[in-house]
């Protein structure tokens, strides 16, 4: 007989609260297994939520501007069994099904005084989404039910001076990465509980230079007070015509991790020169072989620099490495996970290369079209960028001769690479065209000195002249 399932979110990595941008499916639809039943939107990523299991949609529990985190019920769903049901009995699951619009009504009526001053703002919208799941019955939101009994104090007055925050450990774990104390920080939900988009509002209104409730104006959560200075407000349609465009939710997300990046840590970039004369002439030689293969895999200069990279972590320990948010301690990795940017059109992302110290550049190759690919179609999951320890940004497809990355928190360093040309080089008799590439490596000073960030650029420099160190 038929029997009502529940479709929950499954598993989707560290990230909770994701936000659902799109409804794929509608009640009475039927479904296929892995159909995708919503789209969500992480940092970064778009992933769908897939069916469990085969049937018709017979109740939809999330719209547009939900969030949602795994475990959450995202629709119920027939499915049909072994025998044909008769009647009566597949009218029972409507039966069930009709105290739906009842709730439905009650809910939108808690939500209506709050609705006209938040609709402008998307931020806003979220929390609304949030605040009308509170009141379920079924208690399926970790977040909607406050603990009942207060935090264990442990060792309180030592480590946190006062009382906790009232955040989830999503939330707590979300602005310890942007470097956000909580005691600054107003909650907005019932009980002044703190959500994602709390700590949000609370950078954008410190590099903004806005005043928090209680922290100066101007001031950085974590910063140290940077008063800044308000951002100027121009009228620009009064000098000629103008078009205003939104920013892609990428970039959003990036750009708040990037202006913490650029004020929080201490960057210096040093710039070097490798000859490539006879690593691109060994690449050319392998895509020909690969191409008499039919093979697809096309090797890029990237692969190899993924490659010769670890070559270089192996050889400087410190820059495979990560400091904490009290900048006292120092996490060395002993696995190379290597991260490179890709372009999209809503923005850079940044995917990862598992373990590329156990693997060949061809596969590295095949992974990095694969994993681009997916980039573009806006289909990689958080798994898909997430424990970086080095990451890697190349513009030699697009031109330039030097440029200064912004580092990838929490790792303490990262590789851009420009355009490759012919230099001149003096051999000792005379001057020869060699293939040069301009590398710019970009530090984290309190972690790693000039003369360190000189040495592992040299280093890097030699591997890719002869890549045969790499066997060393």
């Amino acid at each position: 007989m038929a029997e009502i399932k529940e479709a929950r979110v499954p598993d989707i990595g560290d990230y909770s609260d994701v936000p659902v941008i799109e409804v794929l499916v509608a009640v009475g639809d039927t479904v296929a297994k892995d159909q995708g039943l919503v789209t969500l939107e992480s940092d970064k990523a778009t992933l769908e939520v897939p069916a469990p299991f085969a049937g018709v949609v017979k109740e939809l529990k999330v719209k547009i501007g939900d969030t949602l985190s795994e475990g959450s019920v995202v629709a119920l769903i027939e499915v049909a069994g072994e025998a044909a049901p008769a009647a009566p009995k597949a009218e029972a699951p409507k039966a069930e099904a009709a105290p739906a619009p009842v709730k439905t009504a009650a809910t939108g009526a808690r939500v209506e005084p709050v609705a006209p001053s938040a609709a402008p703002d998307k931020l806003a919208q979220r929390e609304i989404a949030q605040a009308d799941r509170v009141p379920t019955p079924s208690g399926s939101d970790p977040e909607a039910n406050p603990p009942r009994t207060p935090p264990v104090e442990f060792n309180a007055d030592s480590v946190l001076p006062g009382k906790v925050p009232y955040a989830s450990p999503a939330v707590r774990l979300f602005a310890r990465e942007l470097g956000v104390d909580l005691f600054q920080v107003k909650g907005s939900e019932r009980g002044g509980r703190i959500t994602r988009e709390d700590v949000q509002r609370f950078v954008k209104a410190a590099l903004a230079g806005g005043a928090s409730p209680s922290a100066p104006a101007g001031a950085v959560a974590g910063g140290g007070g940077l008063n800044l200075l308000p951002w100027p407000k121009v009228d620009f349609a009064k000098f000629g015509e103008i078009e205003t465009r939104p920013l892609s939710r990428i970039k959003k997300i990036s750009g708040a991790n990037l202006a913490r990046n650029w004020a929080m840590i201490p960057h210096v970039t040093q710039f070097d020169q490798a000859d490539i004369t006879e690593l691109e002439e060994l690449r050319v030689q392998l895509n020909k072989e690969q191409e008499k293969a039919k093979s697809g895999i096309k090797l890029t200069m990237l692969a190899f620099l993924l490659k010769a990279s670890v070559a270089a972590l192996k050889q400087f320990p410190e820059f495979n490495a990560s400091l904490d948010e009290t900048g006292e301690n120092l996490t060395l990795k002993k696995y190379f996970h290597i991260g490179f940017a890709a372009d999209t059109p809503n923005g850079l992302v940044v995917p990862v290369i598992r373990d590329v110290d156990r693997k060949g550049v061809l596969q590295i190759a095949q992974e990095m079209g694969e994993l681009a690919k997916k980039a573009r179609e806006g289909k990689l999951g958080p798994a898909d960028m997430q424990g970086g320890c080095f990451s890697i940004s190349s513009l030699g497809g697009i031109g330039g001769t030097a440029f200064t990355p912004i580092i990838n928190a929490p790792e303490v360093a990262i590789l851009g690479v420009s355009k490759s040309s012919f230099q001149p080089v003096w051999d000792g008799k005379q001057f020869v065209p060699r293939l040069t590439l301009p590398l710019s490596l970009s530090y984290d000073h309190r972690v790693i000195d000039g003369a360190a960030a000189a040495r592992f650029t040299s280093y890097l420099s030699q591997v890719l002249a002869d890549m045969r160190r790499v066997l060393l």
